[in-house]
């Protein structure tokens, strides 16, 4: 009977943890969010993200509550001797949180680590040379986003994007797209979405958007949307929210459909920020 009496108290104990845990979780990250956000800090966001003063100050308040908790609960590793600097923290983490600012409380909660390189990386990948050969490469890397908990970042590359932001390349938005897509477990471009019917819109526009570029592709076709989106729908997915924040009015202008779907999904409009 007592044994009995204390397997219910230890259950009764874990399922209590499981429901206070994300109550306590959203307490102390509303509390992170209410500190004061240093001066020198939004200093370096404004150089180094150009929509920063274009943003609304609703959208900017939010924008650096998220900062303040992505910096609180991510590591940052520097790799082949970089010194990691309040900067590149700061200028990651504010193109990362462009991401979040639709508030759906997670903060890619798979990741734990950002590992920053100096520039361009190698490494070695197994490639399929026929049915029943593989063979190993080297091959140079701008940026990778692991489904288990770590990314990777050139900073050269990060530098780079900041000084072109219309360009519709960015590492940053690109490898956490990556992170939104495997949340739940598999990187095929569709993120965890608000409610089950938006999955069947999502797969009726992204299957239609997706098939259009490979068409364009194929045939040496211009596209806003770049070619490597046209490699995997879950590159798609990564590349085309890279368009929608750095090219939002060709976006527009040419996929009326896909801006509006990631202008859902995101909760943001960016051609308001470039108009």
């Amino acid at each position: 009977m007592g044994a009995t009496i204390i397997i219910f108290l230890i259950l009764g104990l874990i399922v209590t943890a499981i429901l206070i845990s994300p109550l306590l979780t959203k307490q102390r990250r509303n509390q992170i969010k209410r500190r004061a956000f240093p001066p020198f800090w939004q200093e370096i966001i404004a150089n180094n993200l150009p929509i920063y003063h274009r943003l609304t100050t609703d959208e900017r308040r939010r924008l650096q509550g998220h900062i303040q908790v992505f910096l609180v609960e991510k590591q940052f590793i520097g790799c082949q001797g970089l010194q990691v600097t309040a900067e590149m923290k700061l200028t990651i983490a504010a193109f990362a949180c462009l991401l979040l600012l639709n508030e759906r409380e997670e903060y890619f909660p798979k990741l734990r680590s950002i590992l920053i390189y100096p520039s361009t990386y190698v490494v070695n990948e197994t490639v399929a040379t026929g049915d029943y050969f593989l063979a190993e490469k080297r091959v140079a890397k701008l940026g990778e986003s692991w489904s288990r908990d770590q990314l990777i970042l050139s900073w050269a590359q990060v530098q780079e994007d900041t000084q072109h932001w219309n360009d519709g390349h960015n590492v940053v938005l690109h490898e956490f797209a990556h992170q939104l897509d495997q949340e739940d477990g598999k990187a095929e471009g569709v993120p965890i979405l608000p409610q089950k019917s938006d999955y069947a819109i999502w797969a009726q526009v992204m299957t239609a958007e997706y098939q259009r570029l490979c068409h364009d592709v194929e045939n040496g076709f211009h596209a806003v949307i770049d070619s490597y989106g046209a490699t995997h729908p879950a590159e798609f997915f990564a590349v085309a929210t890279e368009t929608f924040f750095e090219k939002p009015l060709e976006l527009l202008q040419q996929h009326p459909a896909l801006y509006e779907l990631l202008q859902r999904y995101y909760q943001v409009n960016p051609r308001q920020w470039v108009e």
